[in-house]
């Protein structure tokens, strides 16, 4: 849903089915944005954020939790391993925009202007 509905709006979007893939397609890609879920398998999206800021190639990437964890205590520990921001599912769709806009905001649409594309790594399940 959330790739379909920020590909409406011009983003380029890659999927990954797990930590381990999220980081290869993020070294490999160097995308404008991350979203990752925190529940992955393989590796979990705190220890993908992690060696993403720790990776010379990924560390200024924004990184945007969105996840079921509710807890105080998730949202601290995704800061504290790199997010730049946390949104709780289930989050409606344009909630995740803004937040990129926030993240991004170069950012044009296709809708305003069909050459600028910004890309966005979705580590989602």
């Amino acid at each position: 849903m959330y790739v379909e509905y920020l590909s409406s709006y011009g983003y380029r979007m890659v999927e990954a089915e797990d930590g381990e893939a999220a980081l290869k397609s993020a070294f490999e890609l160097a995308p404008s944005l991350i979203v990752m879920d925190l529940t992955l398998p393989v590796l979990d999206g705190w220890e993908a954020t992690r060696r993403l800021r720790a990776d010379t190639r990924t560390a200024a990437i924004p990184v945007i939790a969105l996840t079921g964890h509710t807890q105080e205590k998730h949202a601290r520990t995704a800061r504290e391993a790199g997010c730049s921001a946390f949104l709780l599912k289930p989050c409606l769709p344009e909630e995740l925009l803004n937040a990129i806009q926030r993240l991004l905001p170069d950012y044009v649409g296709e809708a305003e202007d069909l050459g600028a594309r910004r890309e966005a790594l979705a580590g989602l399940r």
